[in-house]
């Protein structure tokens, strides 16, 4: 289960930068798309074991999960895709320029002075 390296290593980074400022954190906000290779459901859960015991032990994840938008070459824009659908929702045609979907991304720590 990688989810739990990836929950101490998201624990390590806000416990550094919230000792660097001075305060404590509240919330780490998360992007997460469906092409990270990460399962939401086990990242939280990681993460809540993981934060016992440290300074992020009543810190929130607050995780927003983003969708897969690729380019389809077809009608020339940009298409939301139906996860593990590669294909235009409207043309059908393939469309491998993935433009969004494979985040795994710290966006904001909440941090308390």
């Amino acid at each position: 289960m990688h989810e739990l390296s990836i929950a101490l290593s998201l624990i390590d980074v806000a416990a550094e930068e919230a000792e660097r400022r001075g305060g404590r954190i509240v919330a780490v906000h998360l992007k997460l798309g469906p092409l990270s290779g990460v399962v939401k459901d086990a990242l939280v859960s990681a993460y809540d074991l993981a934060r016992e015991g440290t300074p992020l032990a009543a810190a929130e994840l607050v995780v927003r999960e983003v969708p897969v938008v690729a380019w389809c070459p077809g009608c020339a824009a940009e298409r939301t895709l139906t996860f593990p659908q590669l294909c235009c929702p409207a043309c059908g045609r393939p469309t491998p320029d993935v433009v969004s979907g494979r985040e795994l991304e710290v966006v904001a720590l909440e941090i308390e002075s």
